[in-house]
């Protein structure tokens, strides 16, 4: 049984490649405003849990639902408007646009929904400020360092004002100072917004963030159980 009031939910989800398992009857659920770490070591399938929760990749079996919608029985189309607008992502090497400025990195979801462009560069330079790289705003990513490019992704997460963010291994590849700025200011401004986060990692430090920590191993998941 899910709590009353999810945001997302996933039933008895199911995906295998060729004979492996990856996702073997995982329930799953968020409520807006949560932060949920997934946890476990390589291969437990926490990955492909948030491709299927964010409608990257299509379960085998089991159905999601979000906001009472079944985006397991969506087409294409109307998953990838999704991604576009209610949905944010932060990956571990950030995946920003590395022709366009940090400005434009962080305005881009808002362009691609149809907002014009003076609006979503204002709009995407608050969210720098905000993210405390309110200065790399003309610097390409290139030109920037991996903990000021984490902090522009995490911008570019947020500006579309998404309910539910996806966030895989997001300080993965940055020291344990950048590391926590980044994880303090995306739990931070994720809160303040109400919007959800489905948070991968294999770290206890950046797990220590979320509300609740679920673990998966061998393709399943189980609520993690904390003593005091």
């Amino acid at each position: 049984m899910t709590p009353a009031g999810s945001l997302l939910i996933a039933d008895e989800l199911r995906k295998s490649y060729g004979p492996t398992p990856a996702l073997d009857g995982v329930t799953f659920s968020i409520h807006p405003g949560e932060v949920v770490a997934v946890m476990g070591p390589s291969g437990s399938g926490k990955s492909t849990l948030l491709h299927c929760l964010a409608g990257i990749v299509s379960p085998d079996s089991g159905t999601i639902t979000y906001q009472g919608r079944v985006l397991t029985d969506m087409p294409d189309a109307e998953r990838s408007a999704l991604r576009r607008g209610e949905f944010g992502f932060v990956f571990q090497f950030g995946q920003l646009v590395p022709e366009l400025t940090c400005l434009e990195n962080v305005a881009l979801p808002l362009r691609l929904t149809g907002v014009r462009r003076k609006d979503a560069e204002r709009a995407a330079r608050e969210w720098l400020e905000r993210l405390e790289v309110a200065d790399v705003g003309a610097k390409r990513p290139g030109e920037v360092s991996g903990g000021q490019g984490q902090r522009v992704a995490v911008a570019r997460s947020l500006a579309g004002s998404p309910r539910v963010i996806f966030a895989d291994e997001p300080t993965g590849a940055l020291d344990s100072f950048n590391g926590e700025r980044v994880m303090e200011l995306l739990t931070e401004a994720a809160r303040s917004t109400s919007a959800a986060v489905v948070l991968v990692t294999h770290e206890a430090r950046v797990a220590a963030y979320s509300d609740r920590e679920v673990i998966m191993r061998d393709g399943k998941a189980r609520e993690a159980e904390f003593t005091v």
